[in-house]
């Protein structure tokens, strides 16, 4: 039975671990006081048997590795065995198709998830989410709180359950945004589009590398737009909704203290009970250090202390954040819709060639009231 590279690769790595133990057990044993020659000798032999064993699974490692990158850069799909493996040669042959303008195989849409006409829907999605080789270059701390969803035409209720002899809402500010406002949801289509340069060394390079730089670069991208939009003090035309700090639709309420401490400890205490509960604070790491030097005055216990412990409730810092907003973050939802197209372009100032992913997402903070933004009065 021919071996896959995947269960070349298992072998390998299991006599490397033999070979290494055996290394490290004739080292305890030769340097013992009472060092036996024979059994020296008898470990020493058992360790050219696990050598001689390691350098032959090596050597088939490399040509079948050889072998299926040649593969690959004849337009042949892997036939790996190993299902995340499969993946990543999936979405290395999406790259190099869509670079050389060439038509992708139907087979790589349905092994990344999608059996549309289009096809590729999953990629992004995929990348957006979690299923990334490398931590990305840039971060949105929304991830960690908001709500992230893949759902076309995706309507929601704003307030999740309610009781059947029940006929207003605890929170008047939640009531009447319900009756101004709506009680669902509609996520929309907002395009944008991501750019990221691949080199020749990488393209041509194998498939686990070509893949986590682009994943690596995608989900930065996307993470730039997601927070930018979250953030933006004055928001692009049609964006308006997706920004905390949208005096328009969005209408957050703003809450005053002397200074930000005090500013953000009424904020906290201006939400009703039912959001102060999960309440979180994003602000700049630079408001929360002047904070800790007005509050240390001249005590430095107060610089190791956690940021919850000061403030009262969780902290994430952004500098994004240049109004700090607290809130229940579970109400901010970010929808990623179906349609994600891949093209190849040039930068002409470089020289670089371009991967471009265009894609349509929303960001809808379900509800304003479970949000405040703390300003210094």
């Amino acid at each position: 039975m021919t071996q896959t590279l995947y269960e070349v690769k298992q072998a390998l790595l299991t006599i490397g671990e033999q070979l290494n133990k055996s290394e490290n057990e004739i080292i305890q044993k030769a340097a013992a006081a009472n060092a036996d020659e024979g059994e020296l000798k008898q470990l020493e032999t058992e360790k050219q048997s696990l050598q001689y064993r390691f350098d032959l699974l090596q050597k088939q490692h490399d040509k079948l590795e050889s072998e299926q990158l040649a593969s690959l850069q004849k337009g042949q799909f892997t036939t790996t065995e190993d299902p995340k493996q499969k993946v990543t040669d999936a979405k290395a042959e999406l790259i190099r198709k869509t670079m050389a303008k060439e038509a992708v195989s139907t087979e790589v849409y349905q092994v990344l998830g999608d059996n549309g006409s289009t096809g590729g829907g999953k990629f992004l999605p995929k990348t957006v989410a979690n299923d990334i080789l490398v931590e990305p270059l840039v971060k949105n701390p929304l991830r960690e709180v908001s709500t992230i969803t893949n759902i076309p035409n995706l309507e929601i209720p704003k307030v999740t359950f309610t009781l059947d002899d029940d006929d207003f809402i605890a929170d008047t500010t939640t009531a009447k945004e319900l009756e101004s406002k709506g009680d669902t949801v509609s996520f929309g289509r907002h395009k944008f589009k991501v750019f990221t340069g691949i080199s020749e060394t990488i393209l041509l390079g194998t498939n686990t590398n070509l893949v986590s730089t682009v994943e690596n670069n995608l989900q930065s991208g996307v993470a730039a737009k997601e927070r930018k939009v979250a953030f933006a003090q004055t928001p692009k035309t049609g964006e308006e909704h997706m920004s905390f700090y949208d005096k328009k639709e969005v209408k957050i309420k703003e809450v005053e203290g002397s200074d930000t401490y005090k500013a953000i400890k009424n904020a906290i205490a201006d939400l009703h009970e039912d959001y102060r509960e999960n309440a979180k604070i994003m602000m700049t790491y630079k408001d929360y250090l002047d904070i800790i030097e007005v509050l240390a005055n001249g005590n430095a216990t107060l610089y190791t202390a956690q940021p919850e412990q000061v403030l009262g409730k969780p902290v994430i810092f952004t500098d994004a954040a240049v109004i700090p907003v607290i809130g229940d973050f579970s109400y901010s939802h970010f929808n990623y819709d179906i349609g994600t197209q891949y093209e190849q372009d040039k930068d002409v100032k470089t020289g670089v060639n371009l991967f471009v992913v265009t894609a349509w997402f929303d960001h809808q903070i379900k509800l304003a009231s479970a949000f405040r933004l703390a300003k210094k009065a």
